[in-house]
């Protein structure tokens, strides 16, 4: 049998394994139990990650799990690896979709990548296939200092290193407690600070670019950001700019396809045909459609969550060969796919929180940073942080040129956090009593970094009681018992809490559905009535704004439907006042939508670009599945089969009258009205 190192090795179209690589190696990636590895981006980890597969796979006969924390990134992992290990007759598997599914057929799979919400998802619903998982691999394994992401990957671990014992690989960015994560995971750990591309991080003020390693650049003008595009453009190379919001992103997008045109007249053609592609990707194009077709045109595009998938595919592609020169991006796509360029300009350093204006942390900048320079094509790359006054050039040259990354942490201890694990570790029977609950958690990062318990019981027992509240989990006799009181007592899943679990929906959406729903079979209700149900629910959020000049509009809406919702609106001076008025405007998003309002009307009447639309609607149609698998099995009748007919309206965007058109194979939604309107009905 080849080795696995060698044939990685040929696949890759490489001669050698670079410095992190042979470290690793070096250090034992093949025979330890558990290994992290710490390195920059594109320093050549997933090469590592891939001869510790091909060597589970081929030779201990055992599976392989790739974990990744995006599904753009799952699909870009995914079709790598089919490409080049597919003619072993290795199988490649890929699952990031429905979450109530165990996707039996993933048994047949050697290499299967995940998003972590995924395997989370395959665990609760008890796959059989688990214990033949002989290598775990956790991709950018620093995101469990992510509030969303990482508790999921964190308690994912715990699960596997606590009932499979399967190899585990972490690869992690540059971070400085590496070994802190190592230790927990009781793993072998390699540092490097190797990249194949030699990388200048430097810091622009005026006309001036100072980098570390040490040289300088001066710029034609002291309007730094045409100045580096120009620059760039004549050395014939590509530019990518992080800016801090879409607005932003777009505008700027525009004003440089006044410089960029120039220079790409040969590609005139090709890019005037990936403009079409780009109006082609909606029935009905918008205007940011338009305005993203126009920068193509001149050579430039924007990239951010404002676009629906196939256009954000059709920039990327149009990037990496060459046509597109400068892409104005936000900063999620420095987490998301592999799409490097000789230069990088970090203009916004800042971005909106939750206490107003503050500093991008290190690690992000970083990341940014990190896709300068392509592997291929380039001996080196710059990345180039923009200062407005001498001061903050000196302070983005210490924080971010000099500093260090920050240390990651867990974000596991909190209760919105724990009642969505706590439920799902009863309900899938990996433990039964409170003191075996207490034993897992300790075991998780957030015990070996806090140590200190007490509070974390403390808030676990308080999740048990809110889950009794609800029904959700009760004692072996059927009877519910209090949290203080648990002790060795057996802890089980109602009916109803086992599937709430595996909808994979918080506890707190799945109580307040099952309240709001049962309202609805006994007063009844309309569109708008379900609508509101799963609108105003912690999935959906952020919900929309409400500004001022909405108040008037909503008001007449609630004098029009308020017989009809669920739910009464509280006092105008109550906490839940704000939050009940962007349910309702956002719970009326989708009842547009439903009554057949275009992607343009939608973008104009609530500022919801067409991307950010894709993905309201994927979430309200989990809601609206989940709600109908609740009311099913509480025997809510009449609400499910509306609930049934308002998901099948969500998912073409369609009145009542166009549901038998849809269904028939090529109808969307603008050509069902057509013919509608022409007398042809079914």
């Amino acid at each position: 049998m080849q080795n696995p190192v060698d044939i990685v090795l040929e696949k890759s179209g490489i001669r050698e394994l670079n410095p992190v690589q042979r470290l690793a190696l070096e250090n034992g990636l093949l025979d330890k139990k558990a290994f992290v590895v710490s390195a920059p981006t594109a320093s050549g980890k997933t090469l590592i990650a891939e001869i510790a597969m091909l060597k589970t796979v081929l030779e201990e006969r055992k599976k392989a799990v790739y974990i990744v924390p995006l599904r753009a990134l799952a699909n870009e992992k995914y079709e790598e690896f089919k490409e080049k290990y597919g003619s072993f007759g290795i199988k490649i598997g890929i699952s990031i979709g429905d979450y109530d599914q165990t996707d039996p057929w993933l048994a047949n799979y050697d290499i299967i990548v995940v998003t972590s919400e995924k395997l989370d998802s395959l665990l609760r619903h008890g796959i059989t296939w688990a214990h033949r998982i002989g290598l775990i691999i956790a991709d950018e394994v620093h995101l469990i200092d992510s509030p969303e992401r990482g508790p999921t990957l964190e308690v994912v671990l715990t699960r596997f290193k606590k009932s499979y014992n399967p190899k585990i690989l972490a690869l992690s960015a540059t971070i400085n407690n590496y070994k802190e994560l190592a230790e927990w995971l009781d793993a072998e750990a390699v540092e490097s600070d190797y990249r194949p591309v030699k990388l200048y991080r430097g810091v622009c003020l005026g006309n001036m670019v100072s980098f570390y390693p040490e040289r300088f650049v001066k710029l034609d003008s002291d309007e730094p950001v045409k100045a580096l595009v120009a620059d760039t453009l004549k050395k014939g190379k590509q530019v990518l700019f992080f800016i801090s919001t879409r607005r932003n992103a777009e505008s700027l997008a525009e004003k440089l396809g006044n410089i960029v045109r120039e220079y790409v007249r040969k590609e005139k053609k090709e890019l005037e045909k990936t403009g079409k592609q780009v109006l082609q990707a909606l029935e009905r194009p918008t205007r940011q459609c338009e305005k993203l077709s126009h920068c193509i045109c001149n050579g430039t595009a924007f990239h951010h969550a404002g676009l629906i998938n196939e256009q954000r595919k059709i920039v990327e592609s149009a990037f990496k060969d060459g046509k597109i020169k400068v892409i104005v991006a936000t900063p999620t796509l420095a987490a998301g796919i592999n799409l490097p360029a000789w230069r990088v300009v970090i203009r916004d350093t800042k971005r909106f929180g939750g206490f107003g204006m503050d500093y991008i942390p290190v690690l992000e900048i970083h990341q940014m940073m990190g896709r300068a320079g392509r592997p291929k094509y380039d001996k080196e790359g710059e990345a180039i942080l923009i200062a407005k006054t001498e001061k903050e050039a000196e302070f983005l040259w210490e924080n971010y040129i000099e500093g260090e990354p920050e240390r990651v942490s867990s974000k596991l201890g909190v209760e919105p956090v724990l009642r969505t694990h706590v439920l799902a570790l009863i309900a899938s029977e990996t433990i039964r009593t409170k003191q075996e609950l207490m034993e897992f958690f300790s075991e998780t990062f957030y015990a070996y970094q806090f140590r200190n318990l007490a509070e974390l019981e403390r808030t676990i027992g308080k999740v048990i009681e809110l889950l009794k509240g609800f029904g959700f989990v009760k004692g072996k006799t059927g009877e519910f018992v209090s949290a203080g009181s648990l002790g060795n007592s057996e802890l089980t899943a109602t009916k109803t809490g086992k599937r709430v679990s595996e909808l994979y929906i918080d506890p707190l959406t799945a109580n307040t559905l099952i309240k709001r729903m049962k309202r609805i079979e006994e007063e009844g209700s309309n569109d708008i009535g379900i609508l509101y149900t799963v609108s105003n629910t912690i999935e959906m959020f952020p919900l929309l704004p409400v500004r001022k000049s909405d108040i008037e509009k909503i008001n007449e809406l609630l004098n029009k439907y308020e017989d009809f919702l669920p739910e009464k609106p509280p006092n105008p001076w109550d906490i839940e006042y704000e939050d009940y008025l962007k349910g309702i405007k956002t719970a009326f998003l989708f009842k547009e939508w439903i009554e057949e309002a275009s992607e343009e009307e939608i973008l104009e009447r609530f500022g919801v670009t067409p991307g950010e639309l894709r993905t309201r609607l994927m979430n309200i149609d989990w809601l609206l599945y989940s709600g109908y698998e609740l009311g099913l099995l509480l025997n809510l009748r009449k609400t499910i089969r509306e609930m049934k007919k308002i998901r099948i309206r969500v998912k073409y965007g369609v009145k009542e009258e166009l549901l038998p058109l849809v269904r028939l194979r090529g109808i969307g939604r603008v050509r069902a009205r057509m013919l509608y309107n022409n007398g042809i009905t079914s």
